[in-house]
């Protein structure tokens, strides 16, 4: 009885840092190794540059210098500095900053005064310095405790300021920073303030036309017609239609990329069909008209409200407190803007009902099969057990594993069965595929609802009538590190690059990394995956270790599987990078045999007779070639 006693005791007050690392989800998210587009790492990031953003806006200093290398970040801006005497406070002292004085900060990024404070806390070391007039002041820290303060000393430094930081390897392990990740993340900042300079790593960013910029250096192929770019006090939007599946969006509010959409996203897509509507004076379906949409929309908003600390999705339901609703907002700037640029483009508005009627009869052509597809699919899941569910699902919003949900598709019943056995039932899934998918390259949506593993995978996912109904924030492709393995994966992909290329985008689609060998004594048991952590695993071992080689995930038995799909889980992101297009992709891997294609072939073959006799060499050479598929 005594152990429940709850007396003044049991009362405990966390300081700052103690709290933002005890809690680092509240304030940055997901933690996570850099997998993942939103994983705390780049949210540290975001935190420090968004200061620079801040500066910048306000009209103070037009670059900033950026490097990531071995795990270290540094951030340099050339705005006003830090007032001297408060460099410590600012990043140290909860509930202190420069912008909680709305005229000061009127649309800042970063309203609470948190964001590098958690950066702080979250570092194994943390240096800031502020230059002012020719006088700076510097402040180092480690894990948020200040262990060196040093005067006030003079310099012929410029203003500005300095971050410079690594995070906390215990907080953030086996981290790594990604260049894409973080070249999207540059890019974004100058699209959203023309004018700035951003050198990353040596290499310089910058953007003339904003918006449409964004869309000339995102899209997949030629656009159908030249992107429309419109602009007004506080909004700025760009968008045309392109030649793939689906609506591909991307939406700002005060320079952050609201990466979830929100309010501002949601009142874009009902008024851009509203106004076309009213354009052609027909009842067009609002998902005819936004069928292949390409679209950027950047709004500024006083006092923004986000639904989380990390601000990837916009919940104020009006542009300013107490002013006109978001949803109106939108609405008057594109029946303006839009209908007028309409009218004085008329070839472009004729592309643009031309696209539509395409699009109105392709639905009309699916419908009969969409409804045999449906009714085939409830029977399949009455009968067969493909898909392996889990409790917790993405779109349950108040529940906050909904980020973990993850759907594995991997391909025959001993793997399958392995991963089912060995998986968290509250938010990972199984999908098991019934030998290899059709090649769909080229192929139209009529193929996704014909053939029944690509029609039971959409209806897994839920994604056919909106990609805001996606059940599971990680798709995992988990085969064999095989020839088959790799060529199920590459259909898998093209499924998806070619339907649903959304969810590539949007940084849903990953692969499962699992180990080649095992390598282990009567104390010990290494799991490597690469050559290279083999041999380290054996000299750490000592003299002949047992070692074996996994061939197949149906070879891993479900006590072993548990360390590899949970918290030491490796996935690698399927990511485009900026110059990467679908269609040539596609084209290449999965399209007709070309001369280019042969010659890759040829000179990547690894065939048995080149193949070295030693078991440690045979996994050598199996581990690049895994390497080079993936």
């Amino acid at each position: 009885m005594a152990e429940n006693q709850y007396t003044e005791d049991n009362i405990r007050s966390l300081d700052w840092k103690e709290h933002i690392r005890l809690r680092p989800g509240m304030y940055i998210g997901k933690l996570g190794d850099g997998a993942a587009a939103d994983d705390g790492i780049y949210i540290l990031v975001k935190e420090v540059v968004d200061n620079c953003i801040d500066e910048f806006v306000m009209g103070n200093g037009k670059r900033v210098d950026i490097k990531v290398k071995d795990g270290k970040v540094s951030v340099r801006d050339y705005g006003r500095g830090i007032p001297l005497g408060k460099v410590v406070e600012v990043v140290s002292k909860m509930n202190t900053g420069g912008k909680y004085d709305s005229k000061a900060f009127k649309k800042s990024v970063g309203l609470n005064g948190v964001g590098t404070k958690a950066v702080n806390a979250l570092s194994s070391y943390f240096m800031v310095y502020a230059v002012r007039d020719g006088e700076k002041k510097t402040a180092i820290f480690e894990r948020g405790e200040l262990v060196s303060e040093l005067p006030i000393e003079k310099t012929d430094e410029t203003n500005g300021t300095y971050v410079e930081f690594i995070p906390d390897d215990t907080i953030f392990k086996k981290y790594a920073f990604k260049t894409a990740y973080l070249d999207k993340m540059m890019w974004n900042y100058c699209y959203l303030n023309r004018g700035l300079s951003i050198y990353y790593n040596g290499e310089k960013f910058n953007s003339k036309d904003g918006l449409k910029d964004l869309l000339e250096n995102n899209m997949d192929g030629d656009p159908l017609y030249p992107i429309i770019h419109l602009e007004d006090d506080d909004i700025e939007v760009a968008f045309t239609h392109g030649r793939t599946y689906g609506e591909d969006y991307y939406s700002f509010v005060n320079g952050q990329h609201t990466t979830q959409g929100g309010t501002h996203q949601s009142a874009f897509r009902e008024s851009v069909a509203k106004v076309i509507r009213d354009f052609y004076n027909k009842n067009y379906e609002a998902s005819d008209i936004r069928q292949s949409i390409v679209a950027a929309i950047a709004v500024k908003v006083i006092e923004p409200v986000f639904e989380s600390q990390t601000k990837t999705k916009l919940g104020s339901q009006e542009i300013e407190p107490g002013g006109k609703s978001m949803r109106a907002f939108v609405n008057d700037f594109l029946k303006d803007k839009l209908d007028n640029y309409l009218h004085r483009n008329p070839d472009v508005a004729e592309t643009i009902e031309k696209k539509i009627k395409q699009s109105e009869r392709e639905r009309k052509d699916l419908a009969g099969i969409r409804k045999l597809a449906r009714d085939r699919s409830k029977k399949a899941s009455l009968h067969n057990k493909k898909l392996r569910d889990c409790r917790t699902h993405l779109t349950d919003l108040k529940d906050e594993r909904r980020e973990d949900t993850t759907l594995f598709i991997t391909e025959g019943d001993s793997a399958s069965g392995s991963i089912t056995k060995s998986r968290d039932v509250n938010t990972q899934a199984v999908f098991s595929l019934r030998g290899k998918p059709l090649n769909c390259y080229g192929l139209t949506k009529k193929v996704v609802y014909e053939n029944e593993e690509f029609n039971l995978i959409q209806a897994a996912l839920d994604i056919e009538e909106d990609m805001d109904n996606l059940r599971y924030n990680r798709i995992v492709i988990a085969t064999d590190a095989d020839v088959d393995g790799m060529h199920i994966r590459m259909l898998l992909l093209t499924f998806f690059l070619q339907f649903f290329p959304d969810l590539v985008k949007r940084n849903h689609v990953y692969v499962l990394q699992t180990p080649l060998f095992r390598v282990r004594n009567k104390k010990k048991t290494i799991y490597c995956y690469s050559d290279e952590e083999r041999r380290a695993a054996i000299a750490e071992l000592g003299k002949n270790p047992e070692i074996t080689r996994f061939k197949g995930l149906g070879e891993i038995s479900p006590d072993e599987f548990v360390h590899f799909i949970g918290e030491d889980i490796r996935l690698e992101p399927v990511i485009l990078t900026k110059d990467a297009s679908i269609d040539s992709i596609l084209s290449y891997f999965m399209g007709k045999n070309t001369p280019e294609r042969q010659d890759f072939i040829i000179d990547n073959l690894r065939v048995e007779k080149d193949l070295p006799e030693t078991p440690a060499a045979e996994a050598a050479e199996a581990a690049e070639t895994t390497e080079l598929a993936s």
